[in-house]
């Protein structure tokens, strides 16, 4: 136990033979349950964890390869089973170094947050070894993942050193979760939705020369499109569904103005520079699409000043 609360570390991992055995023997004693979740893996995995000896392990195979997001999934199930009150998440490629688990639980126990996560953006030196391509990733879905979630104090969405509440597990329909690498952003969103305290902390990544198993283009597009899609959906959820709010009564018309002015100004343009049997259009055409255009964006900056203002802290 760490501070009388009995902790789980849930271990995602697929084709780690060579990595499962340091995470399961560098574990911190105090945790109580080591779950990991052999994702369909077609080497040793699950066997080089049950030969850890370590009487805290429980091995769950998934018999096809599900997702890291599946996993975790599966791995919080199996915590809140056991009973655990807080469940952590460190990942079966050994890149997230256990000394650090404290200032997550920390987080959690002593200063009341439902979700810790790590950062490594937050102090200088932290991303050390890491890949430029991964760190210009990671800077460009920010943006989104703030959007999406509405967490606008929360940085380096793709970090999945994690420590949560069972309780607030509890309160999230998990199976409905992304089951893929999109799992750490959709998590946030739902936290938003259910209006949990979320803090980064200062952590470091462990880069040992393992090459990611995500394809960075393909990713990038494919959360990008993703997380649009969740924006709408945590909208609809708080401000909509659960209980209509003032956000929503700004955001719905200006979004509808906004377009209108974008769109018909757009076809304005096209017919006054590339048809030439069109003049210059009337002062009255202008405002035609000038003036939704910009009451729509007030309407939008004032939703999301309110949206901002909603963040849990």
């Amino acid at each position: 136990m760490y501070k009388g609360e009995k902790i789980c570390a849930v271990v995602p991992a697929y084709k780690e033979e060579g990595h499962i055995g340091i995470v399961i023997k560098t574990m911190p004693e105090f945790v109580d349950h080591i779950v990991v979740v052999d994702d369909g893996s077609t080497d040793k995995t699950s066997e080089k964890a049950l030969e850890s000896g370590d009487e805290r392990v429980v091995v769950i195979k998934h018999h096809k390869n599900q997702g890291v997001g599946s996993a975790i999934i599966t791995g919080h199930k199996k915590a809140i089973e056991l009973g655990a009150e807080v469940s952590v998440v460190m990942a079966g490629d050994a890149q997230m170094d256990p000394k650090y688990l404290t200032d997550l639980l920390n987080a959690v126990i002593e200063q009341g947050y439902d979700y810790a996560k790590g950062n490594r953006f937050l102090k200088r030196g932290h991303k050390r070894g890491m890949p430029r391509i991964r760190i210009l990733g990671n800077i460009l879905l920010a943006f989104l993942n703030k959007l999406a979630s509405g967490y606008w104090n929360i940085f380096d969405p793709q970090n999945g050193y994690t420590a949560i509440r069972t309780s607030v597990l509890k309160e999230l329909d998990l199976d409905h979760l992304a089951k893929g690498y999109q799992f750490e952003n959709d998590m946030l969103v739902h936290l938003n939705i259910v209006n949990a305290r979320v803090k980064d902390v200062s952590i470091p990544g462990v880069y040992q020369g393992q090459h990611s198993k995500i394809k960075l283009y393909r990713f990038i597009l494919k959360t990008s499109l993703f997380l649009i899609k969740r924006f709408f959906y945590r909208i609809y959820k708080k401000y909509i569904f659960l209980d209509l709010r003032p956000f929503a009564l700004t955001f719905i018309p200006g979004l509808i103005l906004f377009l209108w002015g974008l769109l018909y100004g757009a076809y304005t343009a096209y017919l006054r520079y590339l048809d030439p049997r069109h003049l210059v259009p009337s002062s009255g055409t202008v405002m035609l699409f000038a003036l939704p255009l910009l009451m729509g964006f007030q309407l939008l900056i004032a939703a999301f000043i309110m949206d901002i203002s909603e963040t849990p802290r």
